[in-house]
């Protein structure tokens, strides 16, 4: 009966921590920011950036600046993301016109 009992309350704890999700912190926020920054920089270079990107950077350092890290490193994250997809598009659609032409 100990046993289960010890093994119920290992259980709870573990989902307990699950469900808190990952704690960052203003260093984590500030570096997701800064790798969006960057990869936004690259596909604005290659004029590819998507038109919302900016937005959610913005929207990641006001999260920051109200001490939502979270939330700051969640949408850092996605921009970042759109910004590797956009880079890829360009690759992607580079050389289309010249390859679908007779």
């Amino acid at each position: 009966m100990k046993k289960i009992v010890t093994l119920a309350a290992i259980a709870a704890f573990t989902l307990a921590a699950c469900a808190s999700g990952p704690v960052h912190t203003k260093n984590d926020a500030a570096g997701a920011i800064a790798a969006a920054e960057h990869e936004t920089s690259r596909a604005t270079k290659k004029n590819y950036a998507w038109r919302d990107t900016g937005k959610i950077i913005k929207k990641a350092k006001d999260a920051m600046k109200k001490g939502e890290y979270d939330d700051a490193v969640k949408l850092a994250n996605q921009a970042k993301k759109q910004s590797t997809l956009a880079l890829q598009q360009y690759a992607d659609q580079k050389d289309a016109a010249s390859k679908h032409m007779p």
